[in-house]
């Protein structure tokens, strides 16, 4: 079966072909990055008219790949949430008119079991049951995993997810967007210990996160230096191992509470050199990830999340509809069969 993958949750217009015997047929990517840049953030709206401009010209360049015509797709997975509200209509929008036009089904993922299930592209797939740790812009979640749809939440950051700490702490430090990976490569040229920040809520039990106050810590801090280049080196450091150690503290945490011995780590934050370096040295833990170009969005765990959950797939009856800017993982439901 060949599911079309389409992920238009924020500011990345994703494009896959995944097929079920096969496997990854072809992908495609573009980044609105360049065009956010101007802003410092990302614009909605613009977000949303640049995936109407893009989608179709990725979906025909995804074909061409794989030697396919549009009648060769068996099935749509499009992102449905969470996520910009405009930008998800769109992706739903082309999804579903395709599946429409096709007469083939259409399934609305959720984006974050996308990342979840995202290491599971890779050649060596880590097995049911692991403990997920989510890290991206938008959340940071740890989350017991016994199979497709069967999540429990462990903890979640009850301000800003770590992504979301990166990208502020370098835009305080005058760094360009997007902040988080220029920070993290700062961070290489840092002097160890120079400055020691806090692990946020390390120190009381449970693993929720909070990252808010290690990015006014590190803003404090560069108020109070003499803000040289090799201060903000020094405290972009400081910062990024505060975060990453924090991150592993409650890795280990729920590994000890679940019993698992599988760590599954995706989202943009898992590209982190410095995350991974850390979380592979939890002693008799084995650790998966994305590659590099699956840690961003992409239509690859769009569509790959479709063919997980293709036997739960039951056609709709009524033409419509809907995205999710909010849409927690444990409402998810397992797949029948």
């Amino acid at each position: 079966m060949r599911i079309l993958g389409i992920e238009s949750s924020c500011d990345e217009t994703g494009i896959a072909l995944y097929d079920t015997d096969k496997g990854l047929l072809a992908h495609a990517l573009f980044s609105q990055i360049a065009m956010h840049a101007e802003y410092g953030g990302v614009v909605p709206e613009l977000a949303s008219r640049d995936h109407i401009r893009k989608a179709l010209p990725l979906i025909d360049e995804v074909l061409t790949e794989a030697k396919l015509d549009r009648d060769d797709i068996d099935a749509v997975a499009y992102t449905a949430g969470p996520g910009l509200v405009g930008a998800l209509l769109v992706g739903a929008a082309i999804g579903r008119s395709i599946a429409w036009a096709l007469d083939i089904p259409a399934l609305a993922i959720n984006h974050m079991e996308g990342h979840l299930l995202s290491p599971l592209l890779e050649d060596n797939p880590p097995a049911f049951p692991f403990v997920s740790l989510l890290v991206s812009g938008g959340h940071t979640l740890l989350i017991d995993v016994q199979g497709i749809g069967q999540y429990e939440l462990l903890g979640e950051s009850i301000d800003d997810a770590v992504g979301e700490a990166f990208d502020k702490t370098a835009k305080m430090l005058g760094l360009s967007y997007p902040g988080g990976p220029i920070l993290a490569a700062l961070a290489e040229s840092g002097t160890p210990d120079k400055y020691l920040f806090p692990r946020p809520m390390t120190n009381r039990p449970g693993m929720d996160f909070s990252f808010s106050g290690l990015k006014t810590f590190a803003m404090n801090t560069w108020r109070d230096s003499k803000q040289t280049e090799q201060d903000k080196a020094d405290i972009c450091l400081a910062f990024q191992t505060a975060a990453v150690e924090t991150l592993a503290i409650k890795c280990k945490r729920a590994l000890k509470e679940t019993g698992h011995k599988t760590l599954v780590v995706a989202g943009g934050v898992s590209a982190n050199k410095a995350l991974r370096a850390r979380l592979d040295a939890i002693p008799h833990v084995d650790v998966s990830y994305p590659r590099q170009a699956f840690c961003s969005d992409n239509g690859a765990m769009i569509a790959f999340a479709g063919a997980m959950r293709e036997s739960a797939m039951v056609k709709q009856e009524q033409p419509t509809f809907s995205a999710r800017p909010r849409w927690p993982l444990n409402e998810l439901i397992p797949p029948i069969g």
